[in-house]
């Protein structure tokens, strides 16, 4: 254990503010997956799936954020591959959360599957312009809009906007602090593509912007993935209670 903390901590300078929101975005998402998982005995079965991908999504982005923080004390660069990996396996899990609350109103898999599907190519469609080609990326970026917006969609106005009314209630109360997590929260991440590709592109003047992007991602992913998990456990508890 030793050999894995000291030289990290050995190389941090005192004002290394993003290794300082990477460390404390590690040690955050690791606490509320401790949390989330040991109180899942708590919760009638049919909430217990819901909260359990609560705390998978935040040990994930713990993992991911152990080795993003790595690279960065090496490499003082924005860890974009470890990054990309993370949102791949995290958000869409995030997502699943919208069709395990709304089971209970009826939702069928094939909400489960278009979510899943649709933020899949919002990240892999943003991975390759930011990440592969770089000279195209307005059009990835395009591509990876036209996902995340569609996502938006169907939370606020489609199907499972829908269940979520039929559902009323806690679900319903749920399901909209949900929704402006997805709407306010993430907006963040397209800010971000637009600043680390802007160079060279009709967008080049969010280059100038002076955002320290990798801040503002780890802040956003702790406040988004916590959050998320913090209204399942919340609604969990309200209705075994």
């Amino acid at each position: 254990m030793t050999n894995l903390f000291l030289p990290l901590v050995a190389k941090m300078d005192p004002t290394d503010y993003v290794g300082f929101t990477f460390f404390v975005g590690c040690m955050a998402m690791m606490a509320a997956s401790a949390f989330f998982f040991l109180s899942l005995n708590q919760f009638d079965k049919k909430w217990r799936t819901s909260v359990l991908v609560s705390g998978l999504i935040t040990f994930i982005a713990a993992v991911h954020y152990f080795y993003m923080r790595d690279y960065w004390a090496s490499n003082m660069e924005s860890p974009t591959f470890f990054r990309y990996v993370d949102w791949i396996l995290t958000v869409p899990l995030m997502c699943v959360e919208f069709y395990l609350i709304l089971k209970v109103a009826g939702a069928k898999k094939s909400l489960l599957t278009k979510m899943i599907v649709l933020s899949v190519i919002m990240l892999v469609t943003g991975y390759l312009g930011e990440a592969v080609y770089p000279g195209s990326a307005a059009l990835w970026g395009f591509f990876s809009a036209v996902a995340y917006f569609a996502i938006v969609y169907e939370i606020w106005l489609g199907g499972a906007a829908k269940l979520a009314k039929e559902a009323g209630g806690d679900v319903l109360a749920a399901h909209k602090i949900l929704c402006w997590f997805v709407l306010v929260g993430w907006i963040i991440y397209p800010l971000g593509y637009l600043v680390g590709t802007a160079d060279g592109q009709w967008y080049s003047s969010f280059a100038n912007l002076g955002l320290d992007m990798d801040v503002l991602y780890n802040i956003a992913d702790a406040i988004n993935k916590i959050g998320f998990g913090l209204v399942i456990y919340s609604l969990a508890v309200k209705k075994t209670a």
